[in-house]
């Protein structure tokens, strides 16, 4: 499961680059700490559907995108980790 949780951390971390944000500035968009945006980043903590939600809104992106890079992400490091 901590796989997941760093898998979503990266995305996390990409998104938030790809829109020019600091830890804080989307912190304070979804209206949580920068310390939570960095836990989430480093895979330290697991997101709710909650968290989610006011991430995806900050980041003006669908919660079905999320999940797609998600798993994209998931496979990717599964693929890296068990080549053929």
């Amino acid at each position: 499961m901590e796989y997941h949780n760093r898998a979503f951390g990266a995305v996390l971390r990409d998104l938030r680059k790809q829109k020019g944000l600091s830890q804080e500035a989307l912190g304070f968009e979804a209206e949580l700490t920068r310390n939570y945006i960095s836990l989430l980043e480093c895979g330290d903590r697991s997101p709710t559907l909650d968290t989610m939600l006011a991430l995806c809104s900050a980041l003006d992106i669908s919660l079905a995108h999320l999940a797609t890079a998600i798993q994209a992400r998931i496979r990717e490091n599964h693929d890296r980790n068990n080549p053929s």
